[in-house]
């Protein structure tokens, strides 16, 4: 196994998913910017829903967030052309992984893997040919990489679509009530909606996804199948871009086809003047950062999406363990909530319109998740203490999931004000319900 692990092999599947990577960064930060993202979710806002615990990370005053993304944009081109690679991608990273701890409104499961996979590449020697930095010092010039490079690549997408599959084994998914509500919201044509929303098609979009899922990766990786997973993966994520709408995520998940394929295919394919590589010995480069950085990462990578597990009631109802476990396009959940706020000292009910703060995608994604209904009640009570008043504040909230019945969520009875948050455990206030919508006393 070691001896495989660091077998020298042709470094041109890194080079190029550097190249890709960074053309995708310019696109993903300069796309934001160009499309309103930006303006929707750190210009318009009063404030950001940041994830609990970062609070301190807040938005740019003023067009700051505009300068901020074109700066990660020019920093993508770089990592793309190789040029001061290392200060490139880890700049771009910390400023990403900032952006993506900002603000949960827009969540998406992409912004997350971007975070994980540009830090796997600050310990990757992806500018050692094609770079700029081999233009200004020939000496890091390498046509050689560890076999190792792609195999923490092949495991990272490998964890990213088991537990995409594992999540797709519910009731919602199986059953096709969730794939024919997205595709009743996404696909704008008429004509196509309606051939889309029939039952044996949406069954086909529900079914064909957990078998992709579930046999991309070893397709990918046995040669006699590995072009018919090609061919698939491209016809899944195409449909994908074109249907959902989702950015740069499908073209991000074809690139990592690059390390399943024979590093001399790739070579001759796309850098036929690169000199091809001889010698296949065994070396030691990297071998620190594989040790101490790639093992522990992936190790965590591979348990923290079971967290929720662990958790007390339904990941789907309760959110709590969802983000950070590949839990992708899973649910919609409709409904909303309004919030009653009591002055402690003469116990006399408070008008405050708090969705008068709100932009109307923060209003709807507020109203329907428990984490961020309890931030809004941090701030009504942070707003109140302003004006020197010390105030409960309860939440009336009415919750459907997958179009189930309509059921309370949240105890309207417990003072958001004066709970925690437990991000290892369930929070009580969250309202449970067993297998006929009975609460769980």
């Amino acid at each position: 196994m070691k001896e495989r692990l660091f077998k020298e092999i042709d470094n041109a599947p890194l080079i190029l998913f550097r190249i890709f990577l960074g053309f995708l960064l310019a696109c993903e930060t300069f796309g934001a910017i160009a499309t309103g993202w930006v303006h929707d979710n750190f210009i318009t806002p009063k404030f950001t829903f940041s994830h609990i615990g970062m609070e301190w990370l807040q938005p740019l005053p003023g067009s700051g967030m505009y300068f901020y993304f074109a700066i990660m944009g020019v920093l993508g081109m770089l990592v793309m052309v190789g040029f001061k690679y290392r200060y490139s991608i880890g700049l771009f990273t910390v400023m990403w992984a900032a952006v993506y701890f900002m603000q949960k409104t827009s969540y998406n499961n992409h912004y997350y893997l971007l975070v994980l996979v540009c830090l796997m590449m600050c310990f990757l020697p992806a500018n050692r040919y094609a770079s700029a930095d081999v233009k200004v010092n020939p000496a890091l010039k390498k046509l050689t990489m560890p076999a190792w490079c792609s195999w923490v690549m092949i495991v990272m997408v490998s964890i990213v679509y088991f537990y995409a599959t594992l999540a797709k084994f519910y009731p919602g998914w199986l059953n096709g009530t969730f794939a024919r509500q997205l595709l009743s919201s996404s696909v704008k044509n008429d004509a196509l909606r309606a051939v889309m929303t029939q039952k044996w098609f949406y069954l086909f979009i529900a079914y064909s996804g957990i078998v992709f899922d579930l046999l991309v990766v070893p397709l990918l990786l046995f040669k006699r199948t590995r072009t018919i997973a090609f061919i698939a993966s491209l016809i899944f994520h195409i449909f994908n871009s074109i249907t959902l709408q989702i950015g740069v995520f499908p073209f991000f998940a074809l690139s990592f086809a690059v390390f399943f394929f024979p590093p001399e295919k790739i070579r001759s394919v796309f850098f036929s003047k690169k000199p091809v590589v001889f010698s296949h010995g065994v070396t030691k480069e990297g071998s620190g950062a594989f040790v101490y950085f790639f093992i522990p990462f992936l190790i965590v990578q591979l348990f923290l999406p079971l967290r929720h597990y662990f958790i007390e009631g339904d990941v789907l109802w309760t959110e709590e363990g969802h983000r950070l476990s590949w839990r992708m396009m899973l649910r919609t959940r409709n409904g909303g909530t309004h919030f009653r706020v009591v002055d402690k000292s003469t116990n006399k009910d408070l008008f405050y319109d708090a969705y008068s703060d709100l932009t109307p995608k923060q209003e709807v994604a507020m109203g329907t998740r428990p984490d961020m209904i309890w931030q809004m009640a941090q701030h009504i009570k942070k707003e109140f203490k302003k004006r020197e008043q010390d105030v409960a504040v309860y939440a009336i909230t009415n919750i459907s999931v997958n179009n189930d019945p309509y059921k309370v969520l949240i105890d309207p009875t417990a003072d958001l004000a004066a709970v925690s948050w437990n991000y290892y455990g369930h929070c009580p206030w969250i309202l449970l319900y067993d297998s006929k919508d009975n609460p769980i006393k």
